[in-house]
């Protein structure tokens, strides 16, 4: 409390800096200028894919073994878990846009210590700092947009992050494959430099998106959150059904969580909160535990088991990166027509099928490789020519993996994690966890997978074929639905203890309104404080006047 005090001033006048520039009210732009930071995390993932089976990378860093090679793309990850828990301590007191420039900021500065890399150590500082600026995005950019977002457009919003996410892959695999084509040190220094442009598309458009409605109103600031409602919702009519209604919601959540401004992360342990935490928090370790990553990251090493050299590898990701992307635009519309749940249940089962397929054509069809003919001490094992149809299904399922994930566990989760807490008291510090819990699995799942690879090959998919089975189970007992319920009715729902294979067809047990009696009952009520306001103004000119007297 004593911090956030202090910090009063100093969030007032940097509010007021960025509102000398004009507003931008369209919802889908603004949530795309805010999900640029899910742009980076793509480019993260490929643009260390492209490289590390590339000639130029393996000479320059001295051809690192699996462990060094594991830490050097798990460091964004550890960087990214250190600022997904630092942002809540930016974004609470200075606003959501805050933390936005934040994660542009050691984004860039993190690019261009990458782009002039000398050594292996330069590089990893350089990820570290590039993480930070992730974790800052990741954590605050999902949150802002369904703050920000009417609720029946609220999944397709949230649906933006990962669809920037994969289209960050996409792009910047092309531009590694591009890059990698230039001989000498330019082939990753020259990619890695092109990273900094959406750092800086992401920093100059903070300056014109307008602040969170939300946390303007739990810091006391009305009347702008109201414009800002009206603005996005309405072409700023205060007066539409719909902004008052989002007003409405807005004063509930505020006006019921009085202890907003001293909500902590020890907060999110208590008996109240701590079965949304473990939700969400397992959500995201989830997430990692399916084993995408391993798909993402070390693209170049699965398709090497299968058999695939040289620019066959490079041609086979293209297309998984191109499947990855365009599978996820349906997801956007599949979140608010069939909800959550089956989303991530069907996931889950497909996951768990394609998972086991890739273990079991390795392990019946490939052959080890003897040790002076490796080219890469991670690459153990390898399909031989005359097995190429199990090769080509290998490659199958692993395009199949990656279109069970996109639509289900990919984009889901992170607006899933944004919303299921239910009050604005711990949304922020909520989601901020579990994007935590996100990145620390993704730098352990980074470390780990390049030893598994070298010591287990093909069994390394068996276990996460098994998390994903595991996951399927936890969701249908445990994940409740969200789908088309307003942010007081889920935290309704969890104080209820609402089984979740009966949250989908749950309804409030103390009656909320309907949207057309709320609005008339709002219109109603906006009047009349309106009136009172009017009255209030006058007693005080009354006052001073006879204090004149």
């Amino acid at each position: 409390m004593g911090i956030e005090s202090s910090l009063v001033g100093p969030a007032l006048r940097f509010r007021l800096l960025l509102d000398k520039f004009p507003n931008i009210t369209n919802i889908y732009v603004i949530a795309s200028i805010a999900c640029t930071a899910g742009l980076m995390f793509g480019f993260d993932i490929s643009s260390m894919s492209a490289f590390i089976g590339t000639d130029q990378y393996q000479e320059f860093f001295d051809h690192p073994s699996s462990d060094i090679q594991g830490f050097i793309t798990a460091s964004m990850s550890l960087g990214s878990f250190f600022g997904s828990i630092a942002s809540t301590f930016i974004s609470e007191p200075f606003g959501r846009r805050a933390s936005l420039l934040t994660c542009a900021f050691f984004w860039m500065a993190g690019a261009a210590i990458q782009s002039s890399v000398q050594d292996r150590a330069q590089l990893i500082i350089g990820r570290l700092i590039s993480g930070i600026g992730i974790g800052f995005g990741s954590s605050v950019a999902p949150v802002y947009g369904s703050e920000l977002s009417p609720r029946k457009i609220r999944g397709l919003i949230g649906g933006i992050f990962q669809f920037s996410v994969t289209l960050g892959i996409m792009v910047m695999f092309y531009i590694s494959y591009g890059c990698s084509k230039i001989n000498g040190l330019g082939s990753f220094r020259v990619a890695w430099g092109i990273q900094i442009i959406p750092g800086l598309i992401l920093f100059i458009g903070t300056f014109f998106v307008p602040e969170s409605p939300r946390w303007l109103a739990k810091h006391g600031y009305w009347e702008d959150a109201e414009k800002i409602v009206a603005d996005v919702q309405a072409h700023g009519n205060r007066e539409d059904p719909d902004v008052l209604i989002e007003i409405s919601e807005i004063k509930e959540q505020i006006l019921v969580d009085e202890h907003v401004r001293d909500f902590t992360y020890a907060d999110l342990f208590k008996k109240k909160y701590l079965p949304r935490t473990i939700t969400a928090v397992s959500a995201q370790i989830w997430q990692q535990l399916t084993g995408m990553n391993v798909m993402m990251y070390y693209i170049v090493y699965v398709f090497k088991m299968a058999g695939y050299q040289g620019d066959q590898v490079l041609t086979s990701s293209s297309i998984q990166y191109v499947l990855n992307t365009v599978i996820t635009i349906p997801a956007l519309y599949l979140l608010d027509k069939v909800g959550r749940r089956p989303v991530l249940l069907a996931g889950a089962a497909a996951m768990f099928t394609f998972q086991f397929a890739v273990a079991g054509l390795l392990a019946t069809y490939s052959d080890p490789i003897p040790v002076d003919q490796r080219t890469d001490s991670t690459v153990t094992i390898t399909i031989p020519d005359e097995h190429k149809p199990a090769a080509r299904a290998v490659i199958a399922c692993c395009y199949l993996f990656v279109c069970s994930f996109a639509p289900s566990w990919g984009v889901t989760i992170w607006l899933y994690c944004s919303e299921i807490w239910g009050d604005s008291a711990s949304r922020q510090r909520g989601a901020a966890l579990a994007t935590a819990g996100n990145w620390i699995f993704n730098f352990a799942i980074a470390m780990f997978t390049p030893p598994a690879f070298e010591n287990i090959a093909w069994k390394t998919y068996c276990i996460y074929g098994s998390f994903c089975a595991a996951m399927f189970v936890h969701v249908f007992f445990f994940f409740p639905e969200t789908k088309g319920k307003r942010l007081e009715e889920i935290g309704q729902m969890w104080d209820e203890k609402v089984p979740a294979w009966r949250s989908a067809s749950w309804q409030p047990t103390v009656p909320i309104l309907s949207d057309a009696e709320l609005a008339s009952k709002m219109k109603y009520e906006h009047k009349e404080n309106e009136s009172e306001l009017m009255k209030s103004d006058e007693n005080s000119v009354d006052e001073k006047n006879q204090q004149t007297v």
